[in-house]
């Protein structure tokens, strides 16, 4: 009856519009009246309790690393160079989306942030080259989802805080996963342009190549600088957002100077709003979850799901269809609140490495930012681009379909996110 008075809260709540930050904190005051334990002060103690928590300061700072990328120039200087390497092939302005993803992505881990630039930068003048414009937005909101998997990643350090699980392990595991869903996603562009007409860029001379790697070569470090110092434990992943938005701040106002001091404060401002949603998210988050433990729903989900925990392959398909449904009706930060307190028992007592679930999770919850109706990519990337929902749908449902295949993969071979993890690990 708990499971039921937890769901029928959340989802009665969420119906009638009410924000899922508010939503979260009814289902955990419910589940306290129906248990006879409410007391007001319960709640205010885990909302506070809630963003109480040192890894939590790296996300602010990667949002303010995500804004300075896009206001600094450090984005279009990427795209310059993807470009160069690449764009001259048939379809070449795809791939150039899709690998500006994966470098953007090792910046400012911010799907919406990457998706926004891109789209803004990209998508005119792939339909210019004669790409289909819905097809040309899918593609480039298929690759803004790769920032959450390819650290440094907002969602694997609130996942990492709400599973108790190493953020820096979950860092190190996530790269060769983003990297294959880049992969799939080459596959599927290939697939989508191989009969339409396009003309791509010009093939670029090796001094051109050069002198683009150079002008982005302050941006193109970024990435090495945070994988050397978490692999050699320089730096926390706390640590390495404060190193990633002082290194931004500084390429984009001392050496591009494109970020101008008349600029920051909007940027700090712009930064403080978007830390404060996900912040009070979180805080939310902690009543309920306190409430799941205390009513042990996650007791009951577990008895649940016992018919699989002989196969954990079974199982962890079971998980990740669970979480491709409520992705569709949730963001991301609210799906890994909600679900990961609810799973992670079941995770645990099926012995299933809880580094590896947590990269699986954090994948399928990216790809929940391009799933109708909700997915808050699939929003920006519709206004940007000037297309229509119903159009960029169906543009990005050959992308999907490539990511979830990806996923598949990874769940029928755990050693791709193991066996690259140990090696990035030691």
């Amino acid at each position: 009856m708990t499971v039921v008075v937890f769901m029928s809260s959340l989802l009665g709540a969420m119906a009638i519009g009410m924000p899922i930050a508010f939503a979260l904190i009814i289902c955990g005051v419910a589940l306290m009246a129906y248990l006879g334990i409410f007391d007001s002060q319960i709640v205010a103690q885990n909302v506070i309790n809630g963003v109480d928590s040192f890894p939590l300061m790296a996300v602010p700072f990667f949002i303010l690393a995500g804004e300075v990328m896009n206001t600094g120039g450090l984005a279009r200087r990427i795209l310059n160079f993807a470009i160069a390497l690449v764009g001259h092939f048939r379809g070449g302005l795809g791939y150039v989306a899709i690998l500006t993803s994966c470098i953007l992505a090792s910046l400012s881990g911010s799907a919406v942030a990457d998706a926004a630039a891109l789209s803004a930068l990209l998508v005119p003048m792939m339909v210019a080259a004669g790409h289909n414009r819905a097809s040309s937005a899918g593609l480039v909101a298929a690759g803004g989802i790769i920032a959450p998997v390819i650290p440094p990643s907002i969602g694997f350090v609130i996942f990492g805080v709400a599973a108790n699980v190493s953020i820096s392990k979950l860092f190190l595991a996530g790269i060769f996963p983003g990297l294959l869903l880049g992969v799939g996603l080459c596959f599927a562009w290939w697939w989508v342009v191989r009969a339409e007409n396009t003309v791509s860029p010009p093939r670029k001379s090796l001094a051109e190549i050069w002198r683009a790697l150079i002008d982005g070569f302050w941006a193109l470090m970024l990435p090495m600088i945070i994988v050397v110092g978490l692999r050699f434990g320089i730096f926390t992943p706390t640590e390495a957002a404060v190193v990633v938005a002082v290194y931004s701040l500084f390429v984009a106002m001392v050496i591009y100077r494109e970020l101008k001091p008349s600029q920051l404060p909007a940027l700090l401002v712009s930064s403080a709003q978007i830390t404060a949603v996900v912040m009070f998210l979180v805080a939310a988050a902690l009543v309920s979850s306190w409430l799941i433990t205390v009513a042990e729903i996650s007791s009951q989900i577990v008895d649940m799901a016992r018919p699989f925990m002989g196969n954990q392959t079974i199982l962890m398909i079971f998980l990740m269809l669970l979480v491709v449904v409520v992705g569709t009706a949730l963001d991301m930060t609210p799906t890994i609140l909600i679900l990961t307190p609810i799973l992670m028992p079941i995770v645990r007592e099926a012995n299933i490495d809880p580094v590896y679930f947590g990269v699986l999770f954090i994948i399928n919850n990216a790809i929940g930012l391009i799933t109708p109706p909700v997915g808050v990519v699939l929003n920006v990337v519709c206004g940007v681009s000037k297309v229509s929902m119903d159009d960029l749908i169906r543009g990005v449902w050959p992308f999907m379909i490539a990511q979830l295949a990806v996923l598949f993969l990874l769940i029928l071979f755990p050693v791709l996110v193991t066996g690259p993890a140990k090696w990035f690990g030691g």
